[in-house]
């Protein structure tokens, strides 16, 4: 016993040392892991959150968190790219000769789109099977042309218009192709106009947050957002393969014309309902509130381009022109999700009233505007126009769902975003030609939102009338 006391005390003794060489090197390990979780941490509980919120509510089961997070980065990537050309487009440069170069990137590219634009959504009808290449192949085309911008803006090369011509027009090639998405992703009990908001309110985020960073890298070097903007695209490329297969599904689905009825068909399309009686028509309440959308779309092409020239001529009191227009930016920005969030709320409770509406307020808000012209009013425009433009959208994703038939319904979204991405373009190309004045850009402002009040009240009050009763037809 006693012999073997001593092994015993020099295990101990030895057990104790390791006991205590480990006590001490756990603590160390313990706070390296620490440190390194609290460094971490911004990045991944970011994440994390970000993912528990876009995929809330069965949209993760569905796919359509995947698609809130795609369109995110797309916004991300085209603000970059917008921070990029308006340094050298715009601000690089006296205002003259501003005007000059931005008449000439409105001739060369939005002239080209307006033709492209009618082509694009039949094309895509015809390429159903293909949407997760499609919205790779806009991303991987938008990277690609970020850095021909790059090296055109350095050397001053003609090249910078075509390429700017390639990201505009894969740019809304992605919102056709992503409005057609939208209805194969719902989750059980979704709406429509709420899966649209969500989608929304992840782009308006994204586009919030990588503006400052965008001006952030301008300041560094003009290639740096163009650098970026290639970055998050090709991102964007890799995250357009992980939505599920079932988007490129054409299964049941069908062409829809944008007419409310067979009696509005015109050309070829009137040729070939005295072949297939009951064509594929939207319904009068969709093409009126379609109409009434394209007159805010207009509207809102039409104050980025005349406002951007005016506050840089004439900014608001005590500002510089860019702190200006930052301004109005924020406000429109903040109206648009405001808008997005109501429309969401609303859950698509009378959407032709709410639609008239809101256009009547626009008119209003651009009427007081124009007559008593002052930096507030404008910025208050911006924000109404802004909360509109959002609210109007959702309501008209709520006419389609309620009017429009299943297996149209993807061909509808698609198209009428074609229709009102080109009112979006022929409002811009008004507003650069436009005199710098206030007065006289907000009453022309307030026209276009005039014309398509007048034109659409009348069928969108009869359609509230009538409870929607009135649906489209299908062969």
């Amino acid at each position: 016993m006693a012999a073997t006391r001593p092994p015993q005390g020099a295990t101990g003794t030895g057990g104790t040392g390791g006991s205590s060489r480990g006590g001490g090197a756990g603590p160390v390990r313990g706070a390296a892991r620490a440190v390194g979780r609290a460094l971490h941490f911004p990045v991944t509980g970011t994440a994390r959150g970000i993912r528990k919120a876009t995929h809330a509510h069965g949209a993760g089961e569905s796919g359509l968190g995947k698609l809130i997070e795609l369109h995110a980065v797309n916004g991300a990537g085209d603000v970059m790219i917008t921070v990029a050309l308006a340094s050298t487009v715009f601000f690089s440069v006296p205002t003259d000769e501003a005007r000059g170069r931005v008449a000439l990137y409105l001739a060369i590219t939005m002239a080209p789109f307006t033709v492209l634009a009618p082509v694009i959504g039949p094309l895509l009808d015809k390429l159903p099977h293909g949407r997760r290449v499609a919205m790779a192949g806009t991303m991987l085309a938008r990277a690609l042309l970020a850095l021909i911008i790059s090296g055109a803006a350095a050397s001053g090369s003609l090249e910078l218009y075509p390429a700017a011509l390639g990201v505009l027009v894969a740019s809304k090639a992605y919102g056709v192709v992503r409005s057609a998405v939208v209805p194969r992703l719902l989750p059980p009990r979704f709406s429509l106009v709420k899966a649209n908001s969500r989608v929304t309110l992840g782009g308006l985020l994204a586009t919030g947050v990588a503006a400052p960073i965008g001006a952030g890298l301008q300041s560094i070097g003009s290639p740096w957002p163009l650098y970026g903007a290639f970055v998050i695209y090709m991102a964007g490329a890799f995250l357009s393969f992980t939505l599920p297969a079932k988007v490129d599904s054409a299964k049941d689905e069908d062409i829809a014309l944008l007419a409310a009825d067979e009696r509005h068909l015109h050309g070829p399309h009137r040729k070939e309902e005295l072949k297939r009686p009951g064509l594929r028509t939207v319904g009068p309440a969709v093409t009126n509130a379609l109409g009434a959308n394209a007159a805010l779309r207009c509207l809102s092409g039409f104050l980025i381009f005349f406002l951007a020239f005016l506050l840089r001529e004439h900014p608001l009191t005590g500002e510089s022109a860019a702190v200006s227009m930052g301004i109005v930016g924020v406000a429109a920005g903040a109206g648009n999700a405001l808008g997005t969030a109501v429309g969401a709320w609303l859950r698509s409770r009378a959407p032709e009233i709410i639609i008239v509406t809101v256009v009547a307020v626009v008119l209003g808000a651009a009427i007081v505007a124009a007559v008593f012209f002052g930096a507030f009013l404008v910025a208050c425009l911006a924000a109404v126009a802004g909360f509109a433009q959002a609210l109007a959208k959702l309501c008209l994703d709520a006419l389609i769902q309620r009017d429009v038939p299943e297996q149209v319904r993807t061909s509808a979204f698609a198209r009428s975003e074609t229709l009102l991405q080109m009112a979006w373009v022929f409002g811009g190309a008004v507003g650069i030609v436009m005199p710098l004045n206030g007065t006289l850009g907000l009453a022309v402002g307030g026209a276009f939102v005039a014309v398509g009040w007048l034109t659409t009240v009348r069928g969108l009050l009869s359609s509230a009338r009538h409870g929607g009763t009135a649906r489209a037809r299908v062969a």
